[in-house]
């Protein structure tokens, strides 16, 4: 995969890891995968609840 030099910044403010490192390493690898599942969780978690009270 290609990326840009725009890809390399978000994730080394986001992960605080370069996106070579990020491809080299398993384990760094799945640790990011699992905090991004977290926080997509967390963020669906939060449209449901505002969901649910705008339709009170």
């Amino acid at each position: 995969m290609n990326y840009t030099a725009e890809m390399e910044k978000a994730m080394h403010q986001a992960h605080n890891l370069s996106f070579a490192e990020y491809s080299r390493k398993l384990d760094t690898r799945l640790e990011v995968e699992q905090r991004r599942q977290r926080e997509f969780e967390q963020s669906q978690k939060m449209v449901e609840d505002m969901d649910r009270q705008l339709h009170r």
